[in-house]
């Protein structure tokens, strides 16, 4: 079924088919033209499907930060991923509110599960980009049998070791309907058009949006505190950004990491947001004892600032502290003015992949 933000070429990819093969067994299809979401192809059968990659296949990045990322990459990206590292399992956790997968991807099989997501905030898509990069320098260590460095530890991390410790669950993109309305805005076409337009302030550039489609901020949707977070927001009603909505978990995309997270049992979460270079690691005093210490670690690990935030509520890091008494970090990534544009994308990466690679020896 054809999601949307589909080419040709994207689906020919994410199910290892000749792009003219899918054109043979679809003839309705025409080349150039836009293909419908929600439309059923058929697909051919893959050329090869048993084939295993070589080395030459894996020195070759998959996740490329190229121009602006959105959920069609995304979708096109887990693919071909899963495809050249079979042991990526790939999860679809739950729908977003126009019913795109939130996906879920999972490597290693330890006793320890660690989550890492990104993209609560539709304009802080870079996230994504930067967890699913992640992922993918994990699984290429792992399926050459390479160590990745830990540079402030002076330690090379034995990935293949870790991942009989650890189960890391990466949530690349938590808001996927946002991300594409930052990216592609709405045309007059869209069912939802006058709608948005108006809770975009009457403007068609919809950079600057943070919520969900339907206008509520997926980090303020968690019940912890979520009155006093609504009182200190003070909106009535939904728009581009900070309003909690009616009620907590009241949107599908929150109560889907919700209902994960309370399923697997993390021992820790890391949220990546942007921007500030800042990581948040306290709520309420509800937070473990070690939790600082911790945080030091990541923030010696990536050259970050460990934080105390205060006076703030609501959100996925704070219920996640809340309710399980262990550490839970929301991580705002670079610097700048969102969305950060993808020329940065390198030197942030940087510094979060020693974070995360911290993160999950913890």
């Amino acid at each position: 079924m054809v999601q949307p933000g589909d080419t040709a070429g994207r689906i020919a990819g994410r199910f290892g088919v000749p792009e003219e093969a899918l054109y043979e067994a679809n003839p309705f299809l025409k080349q150039g033209t836009v293909i419908v979401a929600g439309l059923q192809l058929q697909l051919p059968l893959p050329q090869n499907p048993l084939a295993k990659p070589n080395s030459a296949d894996i020195t070759k990045r998959i996740v490329q930060a190229s121009h602006d990322y959105g959920y069609p990459d995304l979708c096109y990206q887990i693919a071909r991923l899963q495809r050249l590292y079979p042991f990526i399992w790939c999860e679809n956790i739950g729908r977003s509110v126009s019913g795109r997968a939130i996906h879920a991807l999972r490597i290693g099989q330890g006793d320890k599960a660690v989550q890492i997501n990104a993209s609560f905030h539709a304009n802080e898509w870079i996230t994504s980009l930067l967890a699913m990069r992640f992922i993918e320098d994990v699984a290429r260590s792992l399926s050459l049998g390479e160590k990745l460095l830990i540079r402030s530890e002076g330690e090379e991390l034995d990935i293949q070791a870790l991942s009989r410790q650890v189960t890391l669950w990466i949530v690349p993109m938590v808001n996927p309907d946002g991300v594409e309305l930052v990216q592609g805005g709405v045309g007059k076409t869209h069912p939802r058009y006058a709608e948005l337009k108006r809770l975009n302030r009457g403007s068609e550039d919809f950079s600057e949006w943070k919520a969900n489609i339907n206008g509520v901020d997926l980090n303020d949707q968690f019940p912890a505190h979520w009155e006093e977070e609504v009182s200190r927001r003070g909106h009535d009603g939904p728009g581009p950004r900070d309003y909690p909505g009616l009620a907590p978990l009241g949107e599908p995309e929150a109560r889907t990491l919700y209902e994960f997270t309370k399923e697997k049992q993390f021992a820790t979460v890391l949220a990546l947001h942007t921007q500030g270079e800042e990581i948040y690691w306290n709520y309420r005093g509800y937070e473990p004892a070690a939790a600082e210490d911790l945080a030091g670690k990541l923030a010696a690990a990536s050259g970050y600032k460990a934080v105390k935030l205060e006076g703030s509520d609501a959100g996925f890091k704070d219920w996640f502290i809340q309710e399980f008494g262990r550490p839970g970090f929301t991580v705002e990534a670079g610097l700048g003015v969102n969305p950060l544009p993808i020329a940065q994308f390198d030197k942030i990466y940087a510094n979060i992949q020693q974070l995360l690679l911290a993160a999950v020896k913890l």
